[in-house]
């Protein structure tokens, strides 16, 4: 679970709903605040996270010129989403992607963490066209590692079982990334009390699918590969979701850009963020559309 270090928004940057032929969506979307314009960015979260987890990289991005949007996916957060399972199916929120990138008017750097990665991945599958750039930030390249698979399949279990709040202290309980007991004041209560919030108003279907979508996602790194897209796969040095080899491996078949960023684990957006936006910002500048 990604823990932003703040919630507020920068300047020039406002909360909105993105309407598109497939629903709204809720979103931060921060203006670039230099003369010259270099594009958009559409930021997309991981399993149990929403736009809040790019918080940190809206004003860097910003700064550099770049229009940076940051999506919940339906049911997530603060975005609708319907009761019935097979509405998130990854081809379903495959779509939504394609869809928002279309309502940003198209020549978009699509960026996804952890399983959003997942996501954006098979959207630029089903259709690269929208897209500038594909950078899969946390995320490799199928299932998730086998402790957390095994973990992820307890939650699972148990949100078929019991209420979300008894979930939801069973979850903080088993979050590789939880602050330990000796160091209560490293999360402030406002921080806590979004974590909550955005836990209880996620839809438990989307939970339950994306998180079953982890423990079986196949290796789709070949088909990626073929699609003429410059690339770009960015990590912290560790990461407890998939082993930092098998993520170096997915980068060299890829030919993609390859970053690690020191210092940070499974959510370098949040954990390093000057560093992260940093490296994005020098990957979609060198960045082309791919030849018609």
């Amino acid at each position: 679970m990604s823990r932003p270090p703040f919630l507020a928004l920068p300047p020039h940057a406002e909360a909105h709903r993105l309407p598109t032929p497939r629903g709204e969506f809720a979103t931060h979307d921060a203006t670039p605040t230099t003369a010259t314009r270099r594009g958009t960015v559409l930021l997309v979260p991981g399993f149990t996270g929403s736009k809040e987890d790019f918080i940190a990289l809206l004003e860097p991005i910003a700064a550099a010129g770049y229009r940076a949007v940051a999506v919940d996916g339906r049911g997530q957060h603060e975005s609708a989403g319907p009761r019935d399972t097979a509405a998130y199916a990854q081809e379903e929120l495959a779509k939504d992607v394609l869809a928002q990138a279309e309502a940003l008017g198209g020549g978009v750097h699509l960026l996804g963490h952890s399983f959003g990665g997942l996501v954006s991945r098979a959207a630029v599958l089903l259709d690269a066209s929208p897209f500038r750039s594909l950078t899969i930030m946390s995320c490799g390249p199928g299932a998730i590692a086998p402790e957390q698979r095994a973990r992820t399949r307890l939650l699972i279990d148990a949100l078929g079982q019991l209420d979300k709040e008894a979930v939801w202290q069973e979850m903080r309980k088993q979050d590789p990334q939880e602050p330990q007991e000796t160091e209560p004041a490293e999360e402030p209560s406002d921080l806590d009390e979004f974590l909550h919030r955005r836990w209880t108003g996620t839809t438990k279907e989307q939970l339950l699918v994306a998180g079953r979508q982890l423990t079986v996602e196949p290796d789709r790194t070949a088909e990626l590969a073929a699609v003429p897209l410059p690339k770009h796969v960015l990590s912290g040095r560790l990461d407890y979701a998939w082993p930092v080899p098998s993520i170096d491996a997915m980068a060299k078949e890829l030919s993609a850009v390859r970053t690690v960023i020191e210092g940070a684990g499974h959510s370098p957006n949040a954990e390093r963020p000057a560093e992260t936006a940093e490296a994005l910002v020098r990957f979609w500048d060198q960045a082309v559309p791919p030849a018609a």
